[in-house]
């Protein structure tokens, strides 16, 4: 019997053990064979996560940023003690005591769902095993992934501190509005730094690595405080904070930045515009879009904030001039479905129209709620009882074609905004604005170093993200004439050369092409001066026949203004398309004496780590690193290393000519500043559009103006007439700001007085409104009388350039008398060959 007892009892022990080996074995087997291939641990000793790439102003402040995953990294030693002990209590209260792993806890939640039927299926993971779900592994549930989270877990308390464990995944982490780590997500929903976090707040963020979505603090909130107040309860039962501080803190409101309590962020930021998005569009190309937007870049903006703002009141209301003009209205296009106008408040707020817009005053959103005969009534978007009532008086739309009836109905979306006294700020009434279906773009520059310092690409960001600035492609018209006439002046003409201005035939492969001048009339020979001056296209189209359409090519190519240019006659007169930034850079090269610029809208960008990646200004300081002190009259020397693409002498020749057509051509009426001022108009044909590109001895900044889906602006539309006060109003506070002065002079000039209208050699004692000093090139003997036609034939006879008049110029000379010059010539004496 005894021996029985002890036979049963030794096989019963026989089974356990060999059954308990067995298992042994399986489970090693079951982690040798899924130990074999997991990725490796090392990586995260290396972790550098996806942050936020920020764009600063030159004054240090944030005015854009752009993320994939929004996220502000906080190294361990940074986080406080508060933050990590909430989420510690919240997702792993073991987790300084355990090796990667808790089987308490596993087995709790295996015995839950055998318990529910699976109906109850809760994860059991620590935070090593959710980093290495987060950083390498799957987020599936799957029994194969939790065996691989538990054996990297493991080697992976081996090889970190509990500490960088931590900071992985505090770091890492998703919790809600687009904010991955506690630093972000603190911002997100309180506005707030880490350290200044209050216990409750602290709690908050723990609760929702779970599930952000089901704790949302709003559509959620009651779910959350439940949540948050649980977190407190094991913050204190943990030890973390005491009885007090825990009644305290539970019995906190649920506040937060989605419950209006907190200012948002993104308050401080400015709105999005054309300048952050164009300096994301350029990095995305240099770096890769996937690398700027995780990179975590510090960019330095060149943008100037006080130039920035004026340009796009410039630029908006000369659009809103011209849209008023038309007479038309068109509102937003958005409507309010009838049985949303009870909750109108709410349903405005989702209308995707343009917020962005301040031109004397903000443009606010708003709805019509009744058409009267006599006035609108509106919602207006953040209005309140202090505000006047929200009613449109009849006579606010004077300017539009037909009465409120005609043109509004119940349920339209419109924009808004207050009408002032000019005197004393006071309130007049609510004015009616609408976004101009014109549209154009503005760009101004340094002339020295390229950093553009405004730009402005449409009327509204937030309603065209289009850039037309650099972006889109448009005739510049004669704006471009000036590159045919910079090709000459370096073939050995001069601005004295003349150039006969005559009827030109031209048989092409689409017709007999009969290019005119904008007056419809022909001027007989001129000088290139008065040539530009007026902007003479038949002048224009003979010259470049005569130098040749290759060399205008290289000219324009050399300067950036195209690629590769097409070298067709046409094309000497504007008509093949670039963009204004091209445009408004080349510029910046006329104005600085013929040096390369390159234009950028960034200073410096530095990767995560502080170290400079890209620096736009590569001159050289001689003097920076011996200057042991700021000396009375001593300074360091800034020694420009850039390529001369243009002769000196070249270059203020042309900007002598340019500025004449501000003194007294195309652009006198508009363009009117303290200080002496180069350019040039462009309009293009039928006025689809027009350009007007400027500079002084600082500053140069374009303008042009045209529909998107180009047709003409009407009769009478010019670029001196559009883009001349854009361009003045901007540059009457530029000049305010970097002040201007006399273009600098080349050493190599010798000043000869000519005629302006006969290209005439004038005594150096001669004055009149037909007088200039023209630069020569020192050593140069000038040659005058001869005349250029291009090569085209002519025929009969045609008055010459009317101002000259039949009987010559009088000027006074240096004995004081009268003396006629320019003498009438005719094309009868004249032969059809190109040099005379």
């Amino acid at each position: 019997m005894f021996r029985f007892i002890l036979s049963f009892f030794g096989g019963i022990f026989t089974t356990v053990t060999m059954g308990a080996a067995m298992v042994a074995l399986s489970i090693g087997a079951v982690f040798w064979m899924y130990g074999r291939d997991l990725p490796s641990h090392e990586s995260l000793a290396q972790y550098q996560p996806a942050t936020i790439s920020r764009i600063y102003s030159g004054e240090g402040q944030i005015i854009d940023e752009f993320a994939q995953e929004r996220r502000l990294f906080a190294p361990a030693d940074t986080i406080p003690d508060l933050v990590k002990q909430a989420f510690i209590s919240a997702e792993d209260k073991n987790f300084y005591t355990h090796e990667g792993y808790d089987l308490r806890g596993i087995g709790a939640a295996a015995y839950d769902a055998v318990r529910t039927r699976g109906r109850d299926v809760r994860g059991a993971s620590t935070i090593t095993q959710q980093v290495m779900k987060n950083f390498l592994l799957s987020g599936d549930r799957q029994a194969e992934r939790k065996i691989k989270e538990i054996i990297l877990a493991a080697r992976v308390e081996e090889a970190l501190s509990k500490e960088k464990i931590l900071e992985l995944y505090l770091n890492e982490i998703f919790l809600g509005q687009n904010s991955y780590g506690v630093a972000a997500a603190s911002q997100t929903y309180f506005n707030k730094t880490l350290s200044d976090l209050d216990p409750h707040e602290a709690a908050f963020l723990a609760s929702l690595p779970k599930a952000p979505s089901d704790y949302h603090p709003v559509r959620r909130a009651d779910r959350l405080m439940a949540r948050r107040n649980f977190v407190l309860k094991e913050m204190m039962e943990n030890g973390y904070i005491d009885d007090a501080t825990y009644e305290t803190e539970v019995a906190m409101p649920l506040r937060s930045v989605q419950n209006g309590d907190f200012e948002s962020f993104k308050a401080e930021l400015p709105p999005r515009d054309y300048f952050t998005d164009e300096i994301r569009r350029q990095l995305s190309e240099d770096f890769g879009e996937g690398e700027f937007f995780t990179g975590g870049y510090t960019v330095r903006a060149t943008i100037d904030a006080e130039m920035q703002p004026i340009a796009a009141y410039a630029m908006r209301r000369q659009l809103e001039s011209y849209d008023r003009g038309q007479g038309v209205w068109r509102g937003s296009g958005k409507s309010i479905e009838a049985e949303q106008l009870e909750t109108w408040e709410q349903a405005l707020k989702g209308v995707k129209v343009a917020r962005d817009i301040d031109l004397n005053g903000v443009w606010r959103p708003a709805v019509v709620l009744d058409v009267e005969d006599q006035q609108l009534r509106l919602g207006i978007e953040g209005w309140t009882d202090a505000e006047p009532a929200a009613v449109v008086p009849r006579d606010d739309i004077k300017w539009i074609q037909g009465n409120f009836f005609d043109n509004f109905e119940v349920g339209d979306v419109v924009h808004v905004r207050e009408m002032t006294s000019d005197e004393d700020g006071s309130f007049i009434r609510w004015t009616l604005r609408q976004v101009p279906r014109v549209q154009g773009g503005f760009v101004a520059m340094d002339v020295n170093t390229g950093r553009v310092i405004a730009m402005q690409g449409g009327f509204s960001y937030q309603h065209s993200v289009f850039n037309r600035a650099t972006q889109a492609k448009r005739q510049p018209g004669s704006s471009f004439k000036p590159f045919v006439y910079a090709a000459a002046l370096d073939s050995g003409y001069s601005p004295a050369t003349i150039v006969v201005d005559a009827p030109i035939e031209i048989n092409t492969p689409q017709g007999l092409w009969r290019p005119r001048n904008s007056s419809n009339k022909f001027y007989g020979p001129t000088p290139l001066r008065t040539g530009i001056e007026r902007s003479r296209n038949l002048m224009t189209i003979r010259l470049a026949e005569e130098i040749g359409m290759n060399v205008v090519a290289d000219y324009a190519e050399r300067f950036g203004v195209y690629e590769s240019m097409g070298p067709f006659l046409a094309n000497s007169l504007g008509s093949e398309e670039t963009t204004l930034y091209q445009m408004v850079s080349a510029y910046a090269m006329f104005a600085n004496g013929g040096e390369r610029v390159r234009p950028t809208l960034i200073d410096r960008v530095q990767d995560r780590f502080g170290r400079t990646v890209y620096k736009h200004d590569e001159r050289n300081c001689r003097d920076c690193t011996q200057l042991a002190s700021l000396d009375p009259g001593f300074a360091p020397r800034v020694v420009s290393n850039r390529e001369r693409v243009m002769d000196p002498v070249t270059a203020y020749q042309l900007t002598s000519m340019m500025k004449g057509v501000v003194d007294r051509g195309t652009a006198s009426r508009t363009v009117n500043l303290p200080v002496p001022i180069a350019g040039k108009t462009g309009t293009t044909n039928d006025a689809k559009d027009v350009w007007f590109v400027g500079f002084s001895s600082d500053i140069v900044a374009g303008c042009y103006i045209g529909y998107d889906q180009p047709r003409s602006l009407g009769k009478g539309a010019s670029g001196g007439g559009m883009c001349g006060p854009v361009f003045t109003e901007f540059m009457r506070e530029a000049i305010e700001k970097f002040g201007g002065g006399a273009f600098k002079v080349p050493e190599e000039c010798m000043f000869i007085k000519i005629d302006r209208f006969s290209g005439a050699r004038l005594s150096d004692s001669a004055a009149g409104d037909n007088v200039v000093s023209e630069c020569f090139r020192d050593g140069f003997e000038p040659t005058f009388g001869i005349t250029f036609d291009g090569g085209f034939a002519m025929g009969a006879d045609l008055p010459l350039f009317e101002e000259v008049g039949g009987g010559g110029r009088e000027v006074t000379t240096s004995t004081g008398k009268k003396a006629v010059v320019g003498p009438k010539a005719n094309f009868g004496t004249l032969s059809s060959g190109g040099l005379y």
